[in-house]
């Protein structure tokens, strides 16, 4: 089984509803916006309960992945992502990345969201790395590739491609919105 990467682990393990959704709240209140819980639970009924609970109080739910008796559920916390302006001048929508990537153009997709959220849904053959590692990975990336960056939003990618320009990558395109809306080919774990 991959390993997914989560930021904080949670044991909900033996407790009946409502009390996993109870710790969860609890915790991922004390989590910094945009890092991954990771919520091990034994109740069958909390695969449902977190999902409709992080759909209505704006979180994230990645997935869950099931390990014998225990339930493994992955949230992300909201941030102001979504707010944030746009400052990248090169932009593309998704529809005209899934056309490139269907025409088997020469690019390098880099998906910069969270471990957790590339694992359960990425674009195939994309390249994962976090925007909190991009400084220290830079040397990953060829700078004269033609480089769609993604995330969830187009925040996160529009930083990223900010950074990556900055440091003499020459191609550069945001792509918005973003995974949220993806409706091309992915896969998953």
């Amino acid at each position: 089984m991959e390993n997914v990467k989560a930021n904080e682990v949670l044991d909900a393990k033996g407790l009946a509803c409502p009390m996993p959704i109870v710790k969860t709240k609890k915790a991922i209140n004390t989590l910094e916006d945009g890092f991954v819980l990771e919520v091990q639970a034994t109740d069958k009924g909390s695969k449902a309960d977190m999902k409709a609970w992080a759909e209505s109080t704006g979180h994230q739910y990645l997935g869950t992945i099931e390990e014998g008796d225990v339930l493994r559920h992955y949230i992300r916390k909201s941030s102001s992502d979504d707010t944030i302006d746009r400052k990248h001048p090169v932009v593309a929508n998704n529809e005209e990345l899934e056309k490139k990537l269907k025409e088997n153009e020469n690019i390098v997709v880099l998906d910069v969201r969270e471990a957790a959220e590339y694992a359960f849904n990425h674009i195939p053959n994309s390249i994962t790395i976090p925007l909190g590692e991009l400084e220290n990975r830079y040397n990953e990336l060829n700078k004269d590739d033609v480089i769609y960056v993604v995330c969830r939003t187009g925040s996160r990618s529009d930083f990223a491609a900010q950074k990556l320009t900055e440091n003499g990558f020459t191609n550069v395109i945001n792509v918005v919105p973003g995974m949220s809306q993806w409706s091309g080919e992915t896969t998953s774990i």
